[in-house]
């Protein structure tokens, strides 16, 4: 399995983003979908997270209400909608996978990784 995001970049605070995560490989409906970030210094952090069907959405309580994730399976790809950014939003955003029947919410449950994608919120 391979994963590549993209989407990132500089926004102003209360800017929106839209991330993307494409997958390759064997994928298919047992297989849960998860963003993370990270900044230097701090743990790597759950964002949100989605079961590849679609059916259950999961999210960090510091994006709910403002972060939307949803999933296109006839393309491969996972989106992170990002609304209403703030400049504590500033982190590499990474898309993550594994086999599971569940959402986790920490990083070492998680078997594939993509390299990352860099979002600053900054004026």
């Amino acid at each position: 399995v391979q994963l590549v995001e993209s989407g990132g970049g500089l926004v102003q605070p209360g800017g929106s983003l839209r991330l993307s995560c494409v997958a390759s490989g064997v994928i298919f409906r047992g297989y849960v979908m998860g963003w993370f970030r990270q900044v230097p210094g701090k743990e790597r952090e759950f964002v949100a997270g989605i079961k590849w069907s679609g059916s259950t959405t999961d999210y960090a309580d510091s994006v709910k209400g403002r972060f939307t994730v949803s999933i296109d399976n006839a393309k491969n790809t996972v989106y992170l909608q990002m609304n209403n950014l703030k400049p504590e939003d500033t982190a590499l955003y990474s898309c993550t996978t594994t086999v599971g029947q569940r959402i986790y919410s920490k990083g070492a449950a998680y078997a594939y990784w993509g390299q990352g994608t860099q979002v600053t919120v900054a004026s």
